[in-house]
Parts: C-alpha cells; sequence; structure tokens
C-alpha cells in the first residue's frame, strides 16, 4: 500500500516504494541503448544514487550547497537528483538550450559547486564560462570523450567523468553509509530541495526557492485528482527535467505511485519511441497534441472518397457520444454500436500511433486550444489539463478524469486557496478551494491568486522581488487571468501580455491567437496591437503543408530573407484568416500579416524553454517589419 506522509521529502519516496509499493527488483526506469531499451530496478538505481551521495560528501558537500545540472533527460539525471536530495543538497537545473551568458549567471548567482553536464556540446559551453564561476570545483561530464575538450585547458574547477564519480563513490558506500543515513533522516520538509530559474521573458531570470513540502504535497495533493494513475503505468519522458511541470508530474507522480519511467531519445523520436515502450501516461505540452490533430486531420481528409467520408462520419459520431457523455446523458443503443464501429474503423488507427495503450495525457505549459481538446475527447483519448506556474510546485489545479469540462484547467487541487482579483481595484471577487467547490458556479474575471502549501519559498536572494509577487496576507499573484466556470478554473490570458489598442479596448492574445491557429496552415502566431490603432500578426505556416500545397524545396526555408513575400502565399493564408476573423469581436481581428519563414525558436532567443514567445524580444527584433504593417495599412487608407 502506498502510504506517503503528509509532511514528506524527496528522498523519502524512493524509499516508500521498496517498502510498501515494489520489491527493489522491479523496473523503475527504462532508456534505450543503441537499439535496445534497458530496464533499471529500483536496487541498481539506489545503489548508484548511494555511490554518488558518498562521493558528494568525500569532496566536502554539505547540506544547503547547490548542485547544478545541465543535461538531458535519462537516468543521469535520476541518480543525480536523488544522490544530491537525500544528502539535503539543492537541485540547481539549467536549460540545456540556455546560452553561455545565462549558463554563467544562474551558476554565479547560485554559487553552485558542482555541474553535471550531458554531452559534448553542452560540455564546450560550459567550458568557455567555467573560469568565471568561482563557486565550482567540479566540472562532472556525462559523456565519452570529454578530455579532448578539457585537456588543454587550464580550469579552476577539477574534471571527472560521472562514470568515474560511481566509480569512485562505490569505494566510499561503506565509510559514509551511516552519514547518508543520518542525512536523509535529518532533512525538513520545509528545507529547500531545488532552485529552478523562471524563463525571463521580461528580464533576468530569477531562482524559485521550492522545498520538500512544496514537491511532495504538489504530488500528493495533485493525485487525489487523478486516482487513475496506478503503480502498474508505464510513463513516456520526453519534457525537460528541468522544468517543474515536467519533475512533478511525471518524475515525482511516479516516485510516488511507484510508476516506470521511460525516456524517449529526442523529440525527433517521439513517435517511433511511443510505438516501441507503449506507454500508458504521459505529460505533454498543447503544441504536441496540436501535431497529432494535424497529422490525423490531413490524413483523414486526404485520403479521399469512401474513407474521407468514413473518418469524418466517426469524428461526429464521436462527438456526439462526448456531448451526450458531458451533459451526463447515456448514451443510446444505436449511437454506442455507432461508436463502436467509428473506433474499431479509424478511432483505434489514430492510437495505435501512439502505441495503443495511452489511457492518459496530461496537457499543460500553455493553454490548449479548445478545438484539440474537443478533438481528443471525440476520439477516445483522455486529455487532462492541469494548471500552475514554477512558483507554485507547480500545480494549483487539474482535471478530473470523471468531469473533463474542455477549455477549463479543472478543479482546485487540496490544500491550498484560490482567489480572483480585480486588476484595477484590488477587490478579491471569490475565494474557492477544493472543499467550497460547487459545479454551477461562475465567477467574474480577473487575477488568478493563490495561498497555500504549493507557493515557493521565495526567490532566491531576492526579497524585493519575492515581496512584489508574494502580498502581506501570503497571496501569490500568478500575473494570469482567469475565472472560475461552472466550478473548474478557466484561464483567459496573462496579464502582462495584454494588449491594449489606441482606443483603450482590452486585447488578451491567447484566445485570439488559439482560434486562429485552428487552421492547419498556421503553425505559430504572434499577435500585435499595443497602443496601436488595430491588430497586426506574424504567423508562421506549417512547413510541411506549405512545401506540398506550392512545391516548394528545402532551399525555400533556406533563404536568408526571414519573411516570406509571396503573394500567393499570402493569400493562401489569407483565407483562412478572413474566414476565422468572423469569429471575432471586430477590436480583436487581424488586419494585416507578416509570413514568417522559419518557426520562432530558443536558438534566436525568441521563446522561452516553456515555448512562451518573448513578446520584447520578438516586438525589438522585427519592429521595422511591424512598423511597416502599420505603414501599409495608413498608405492604402
Amino acid at each position: 500500500m502506498n502510504i506517503v506522509a503528509e509532511q514528506s521529502t524527496i528522498p523519502g519516496l524512493i524509499r516508500n516504494i521498496v517498502a510498501n509499493i515494489h520489491p527493489d527488483t522491479h523496473t523503475f526506469l527504462k532508456h534505450k541503448v543503441k537499439d535496445a531499451w534497458v530496464d533499471i530496478s529500483y536496487a541498481e538505481a539506489l545503489e548508484k544514487i548511494d555511490a554518488i551521495s558518498a562521493w558528494f560528501l568525500e569532496i566536502g558537500i554539505q547540506k544547503g550547497d547547490r548542485l547544478a545540472l545541465i543535461i538531458e533527460n535519462g537516468p543521469d539525471y535520476i541518480y543525480y537528483d536523488q544522490a544530491l536530495q537525500q544528502i539535503g543538497a539543492v537541485n540547481t537545473s539549467i536549460y540545456p538550450t540556455l546560452s553561455e551568458a545565462e549558463i554563467e549567471y544562474i551558476l554565479n548567482d547560485s554559487e553552485a559547486k558542482t555541474i553535471l553536464v550531458g554531452n559534448p556540446f553542452l560540455f564546450r559551453k560550459v567550458l568557455k564560462i567555467a573560469n568565471n564561476c568561482q563557486s565550482l570545483i567540479r566540472l562532472i561530464p556525462a559523456c565519452d570523450e570529454y578530455e579532448k575538450y578539457s585537456d588543454k585547458l587550464t580550469l579552476n574547477a577539477g574534471v571527472i567523468s560521472f562514470e568515474n564519480v560511481i566509480i569512485e563513490g562505490r569505494k566510499l558506500v561503506e565509510k559514509y553509509a551511516g552519514a547518508i543515513a543520518a542525512a536523509r533522516e535529518a532533512i525538513l520538509p520545509s528545507d529547500l530541495s531545488c532552485l529552478i530559474y523562471t524563463s525571463g521573458t521580461t528580464g533576468t531570470p530569477k531562482g524559485v526557492m521550492l522545498t520538500h513540502s512544496n514537491l511532495t504535497q504538489n504530488v500528493r495533493w495533485s493525485l487525489t485528482q487523478i486516482p487513475i494513475i496506478e503503480s502498474s503505468d508505464l510513463f513516456l519522458s520526453f519534457l525537460p527535467l528541468s522544468h517543474v511541470f515536467e519533475r512533478t508530474a511525471t518524475y515525482y507522480i511516479c516516485m510516488n505511485k511507484g510508476c516506470t519511467i521511460a525516456f524517449a531519445q529526442s523529440l525527433e523520436l517521439l513517435a517511433k519511441n511511443m510505438m516501441e515502450v507503449k506507454p500508458t501516461v504521459m505529460c505533454c505540452v498543447p503544441r504536441l497534441l496540436e501535431r497529432i490533430h494535424d497529422k490525423a486531420m490531413k490524413n483523414g481528409l486526404a485520403a479521399g472518397g469512401m474513407k474521407t467520408k468514413i473518418f469524418t462520419w466517426a469524428l461526429k459520431t464521436g462527438e456526439q457520444l462526448r456531448l451526450a457523455t458531458e451533459a451526463g446523458k447515456k448514451p443510446g443503443l444505436i449511437l454506442a454500436a455507432q461508436h463502436t464501429l467509428a473506433s474499431k474503423l479509424v478511432f483505434s488507427k489514430i492510437q495505435e500511433k501512439t502505441g495503443g495503450r495511452l489511457k492518459l495525457l496530461v496537457s499543460g505549459g500553455g493553454a490548449l486550444p479548445k478545438n484539440i481538446g474537443e478533438f481528443f475527447g471525440n476520439i477516445g483519448v483522455m486529455v487532462l489539463e492541469g494548471f500552475g506556474l514554477t512558483e507554485t510546485s507547480p500545480v494549483m489545479a487539474v482535471t478530473e478524469d470523471h468531469r473533463i469540462i474542455i477549455g477549463t484547467v479543472g478543479r482546485i487541487i487540496p490544500g491550498i486557496e484560490v482567489g480572483i482579483q480585480n486588476v484595477d481595484t484590488k477587490k478579491i471577487y471569490t475565494k474557492q478551494t477544493y472543499d467550497t467547490f460547487d459545479p454551477k458556479f461562475t465567477s467574474e474575471e480577473g487575477e488568478i491568486i493563490v495561498r497555500g502549501h504549493c507557493v515557493m519559498k521565495g526567490y532566491w536572494r531576492k526579497p524585493e522581488e519575492t515581496a512584489a509577487v508574494i502580498d502581506s496576507e501570503g497571496w501569490f499573484h500568478t500575473g494570469d487571468i482567469g475565472r472560475f466556470y461552472i466550478g473548474n478554473l478557466q484561464i483567459t490570458d496573462r496579464l502582462k501580455n495584454m494588449l491594449v489598442n489606441a482606443y483603450g479596448k482590452n486585447v488578451y492574445p491567447t484566445p485570439v491567437e488559439n482560434t486562429y491557429l485552428k487552421s492547419p496552415k498556421i503553425e505559430q502566431i504572434f499577435l500585435i496591437g499595443d497602443k496601436r490603432e488595430y491588430i497586426t500578426a506574424i504567423l508562421v505556416p506549417g512547413r510541411e503543408l506549405l512545401q506540398e500545397t506550392f512545391n516548394l524545396g528545402n532551399d525555400f526555408f533556406e533563404n536568408p530573407e526571414v519573411f516570406i513575400d509571396d503573394k500567393e502565399i499570402n493569400d493562401w493564408l489569407n483565407q483562412d484568416v478572413r474566414k476565422l476573423s468572423n469569429e471575432l469581436a471586430k477590436f480583436e481581428r487581424i488586419k494585416n500579416f507578416k509570413i514568417k519563414r522559419l518557426p520562432f525558436s530558443m536558438e534566436d532567443g525568441e521563446i522561452t524553454p516553456t515555448l512562451k514567445a518573448k513578446r520584447k524580444v520578438i516586438e525589438k527584433k522585427y519592429a521595422h517589419e511591424i512598423d511597416e504593417m502599420y505603414l501599409q495599412e495608413a498608405d492604402a487608407d
């Protein structure tokens, strides 16, 4: 039986599994080595974890020291994290996509003493700035042939491979076994577990301080809303563990329930890996679901003839069943029979592409477009949306599996209080908890505020910034706009994203962007219009569809011109823009747009690791093209 104390610690979770859920011979992790998937048991993992902890103690690591990681998802991340957690050190994860300057800032701000580095490319990055980080005493590459990059350099910090850390640590386990056990027992729930640096869309990254209690309670109470997750489940992990969503919703949830974690090789190989490991649960971002939707719709509609008619009929049948279920009605015999046939002919084929066993997708990190949620509901794949921020550990609300209200992010989890506050007057319209849940309740719209066990300890060494977001009554101000809708929390947009046009009309970009993203022609959209007379946008077309429609080669996308100046392509996109504009208020409609050749990317500094647009960066970078859109319209007038 899974018995996790209400107040617990991260290293306590894995010990609870082998004591109460699985024997230590049970598979904990799976990863691909060359062409084969390799299983790792709890016993194998714990042996390496203890060895690394012993090595940490040998080099003088103490409780509270910050130890950094910049590494892709995989068993090495788990070993290193568990090893430092059980001696009371603090995990400081760094996104692999960050620049050298950003990595240097985080290492110095956190005063990290060691850093685990994942591959040669990342190791070369770290080597360039290592001597600028005075607190670093060890660089730990987890890759082969690291010597050819570091041997000729004069470094202040020592270099030792992760493999040798484990080898040396094994020799020290007996010496430090008592100290490791004592350190683990001395950890308090209120102790710092990790520093997670915010993406920095508006300024310098801040280290969010999350405690053991923040994380373990967030997992415990989130699971009360998703009781269908079981110890036999297999999660496929592909979102970065350096982000709190994947760490909590996959890694630590699996550590609570005893689920197995399989690590995808890469985003490019995700579809292949899904077919190979056949996951039952996955955490994902809306963009992945959009891609699955777009591909399924393209294949279904392109088949032609009877196949397309069957595909369209099946989706309509699925929609009828979904709507009946959402209304609390039992489908009639005819609809039930039709749905069984639709599942056999169409839905099962789509589901097979995910491995055929997927019972649950958890979507977070951004708003899921309503039409995408409806599509998955129609084909019988359960998608549960959740909501939260790094500063809230992260889950504040998550959809209950028996009550899916598409377009909302679910019910408030137990133990916290969520309020809706007027942005201007600061009046709190309502305060809701898990216990006050009313399936008929709908509130006014305002900023979402929260207090309770999920709220961070604060920003690392930034008391003024902490005070700016956590008020004197303990409310954390999320900066998100939303309301309660028939009991569930519903997100409208980010407060900082809000555009106020020249006439004082408020435009929230997310719902407007999601309307235009219904078009299969549009892959990304960035809305512009703050203090302007009307709305314009930068659109990124879907590459595959664009290539097929206009018979374009790869050289078209290698053109150094950032924007596409082609009337045919413009008219092709404009067809959908004009059509979808009818769903919006006049002041929300796109009046002009530019077509960007390549997607906004992290490498170009245009989006964060959580795929949020860096508004100031994009507006500054493309200021000339943006101004052109308004000049063109002015000339036309």
